[in-house]
């Protein structure tokens, strides 16, 4: 499967509306959350779309000085395991170097296994809890962050990881 990751455009919304309410139920942002963070100067949301341009996918993140805050990432069911989120990843990261990020850092849910491994694989760490950070069950986010992403023991996973993907 040939996916293409782009920015986020409004017209995109309605998609990643419905790939929301796939993923997280009636629990999800609304429209006007991915628009206000679309206007916003410290937003950079993208999608992940196939050669048919279906959107598959999608994540978001926020550049404060020198630090990116992954707000949301999420793949369409069907699309999971297939390298879509490394995908998504891999464009967060690389958005992060050109724009002198140091730092990367999210918060997941502890029951959400496949994000947690995705992220400890690229080399985010666990330093945290938010207790009862998520308002529909009351389920503890881990907080996971990265060294800064400058030293090179990230750089040189970073680059394994982008190469063992391109040759899979």
């Amino acid at each position: 499967m040939n996916v293409h990751i782009r920015r986020m455009e409004k017209s995109d919304v309605d998609e990643v509306i419905k790939l929301e309410t796939l993923s997280y139920g009636e629990h999800h942002w609304s429209k006007e959350s991915f628009y206000n963070e679309l206007a916003n100067n410290l937003a950079h949301y993208y999608c992940a779309v196939t050669e048919e341009k279906k959107l598959i996918g999608y994540a978001g993140c926020w550049h404060i000085f020198e630090e990116a805050h992954i707000t949301t990432l999420s793949v369409h069911p069907e699309h999971r395991k297939q390298g879509v989120a490394q995908l998504l990843l891999f464009q967060i990261i690389d958005d992060c170097y050109k724009n002198k990020i140091k730092y990367i850092t999210l918060e997941v849910r502890e029951s959400n296994i496949a994000a947690i491994s995705l992220y400890e694989k690229n080399g985010f760490k666990s330093i945290g809890t938010r207790k009862g950070y998520y308002q529909d069950n009351n389920e503890n986010a881990l907080i996971m962050f990265t060294e800064n992403i400058w030293y090179e023991k990230f750089k040189t996973l970073y680059n394994k990881l982008h190469q063992e993907f391109q040759t899979r």
